[in-house]
């Protein structure tokens, strides 16, 4: 079989996966891409800085790290489909508390460990580990709408968010928008989520589920230099990237934007991001990875430039949410890919889950960092050039990891 029928046979078979599964990551993301245009209304109302109201993402990102290996593994054993119908109840049920906040620094703390525990169930390897089953071929495309899940998250939550507050208050747009979103996320999931390992997957295409058993073992990936390469560059791309992103609203406020137009510009790069991640997947699946992943992840130095050197003019801010958005688009397929090219599927979930882990490491303190560095001198110019020089140390990572094998030929079709 060539590599084009060996395609076409994967998308005939499974074309539904990819797009349910990426309804199931923007859910993964609702609390980090939503939070921008509530700092406003809690600064208002609780009077809390924007390191304290920040302080919530960190806690819930690291609460889900250090748990993200073995809810992998886990994924491994019983496959995704039950751990995300369970985890996109959980994850939206947790966010729509947030609209309960007292004021107390103690019960907002609580209410974000309860996001964490959301956020558990509903991690990148649980969708990645479902698409990489039943995708060979066309891993990376597959990939790539998979997790364009965040740039859907990007696009439409700050926009939801700003309208919801606007029209409701911001206690009851957090109910109502985590309402909405699983109204529409749970039947499609429960209707069209499971990968090979799952229930019926694995008897309706039992070549791919032969395929998920091959690779490394968890001790092998643990003991690969490659592991900590792929752990260096996910961790410093999401310090960096999403406490640009999460502060991107305020960013362009304090430059003079209104709030509403603020959140239009940042809803670019949701837009910029689907683009970023077809585009990525579709070179993935092509050319050599780690090169694409490392020029990829330099796009955001154009950005920060651009708000350094003319911040105020929109044209400005459009183009370094375009540059963010990019990167966003390309960031996570990138490491999902080369994790499953060189560590293979039989442990994937365990091994991705490190990464997962270094994500949600950089996620939890990239936005806390930015807030206490705006609260300490009251800009966001020194978090912006550290941006630019924590994303070369990533870009480097992930060219020194070389090319990544390629995949055995396989009649994937034979089912």
């Amino acid at each position: 079989m060539n590599i084009h029928n060996g395609t076409a046979s994967e998308w005939r078979g499974y074309w539904y996966l990819p797009f349910v599964a990426a309804l199931g990551y923007a859910t993964s993301v609702i609390h980090v891409y939503s939070i921008g245009p509530f700092i406003a209304p809690l600064h208002a109302e609780f009077g809390w800085s924007r390191g304290q109201i920040a302080l919530g993402l960190t806690i819930a990102s690291f609460v889900s790290a250090v748990f993200c290996i073995p809810v992998g593994m886990l994924v491994d054993r019983i496959g995704p489909r039950r751990i995300g119908l369970v985890g996109v109840l959980l994850m939206t049920g947790s966010y729509a508390l947030l609209g309960t906040a007292t004021g107390s620094m103690l019960n907002w703390a609580l209410l974000w460990v309860a996001i964490a525990l959301g956020t558990l169930w509903v991690q990148a390897t649980v969708w990645t580990s479902a698409v990489n089953s039943r995708f060979e071929k066309s891993r990376g495309l597959a990939l790539a709408i998979t997790l364009s899940g965040a740039s859907l998250s990007a696009a439409l939550f700050p926009v939801l968010a700003t309208w919801l507050i606007g029209a409701y208050g911001w206690r009851n747009a957090f109910a109502a928008q985590g309402g909405i979103w699983i109204a529409i996320v749970f039947p499609a999931l429960f209707l069209f989520f499971r990968g090979a390992r799952d229930p019926r997957g694995a008897a309706l295409a039992a070549p791919v589920a032969a395929r998920a058993s091959t690779g490394m073992s968890l001790a092998e990936g643990l003991r690969s230099p490659k592991l900590y390469k792929l752990l260096l560059a996910a961790g410093l791309f999401s310090f960096t990237t999403i406490g640009g992103l999460v502060h991107f609203v305020p960013i362009l406020t304090d430059r003079g934007a209104t709030p509403m137009a603020a959140a239009g510009i940042a809803s670019l790069i949701g837009v910029f991001s689907i683009v970023g991640r077809l585009g990525t997947g579709l070179l993935l699946d092509r050319f050599a990875a780690h090169k694409v992943g490392a020029i990829a992840f330099m796009l955001p130095i154009v950005g920060c430039a651009l708000l350094l050197g003319s911040g105020s003019n929109p044209l400005s801010q459009a183009m370094a949410a375009a540059c963010f958005g990019l990167t966003v688009g390309a960031e996570v397929d990138v490491i999902a890919y080369l994790a499953a090219r060189h560590f293979g599927l039989k442990n994937f979930g365990g091994l991705y889950g490190a990464m997962v882990m270094a994500l949600s490491l950089g996620t939890s303190f990239g936005p806390l960092t930015a807030g206490i560095i705006f609260d300490n001198s009251g800009s966001y110019t020194p978090f912006l050039l550290l941006i630019t020089g924590l994303l070369t140390v990533s870009a480097i990572a992930l060219l020194s990891l070389g090319a990544a094998p390629q995949p055995a030929a396989q009649p994937v079709a034979a089912a």
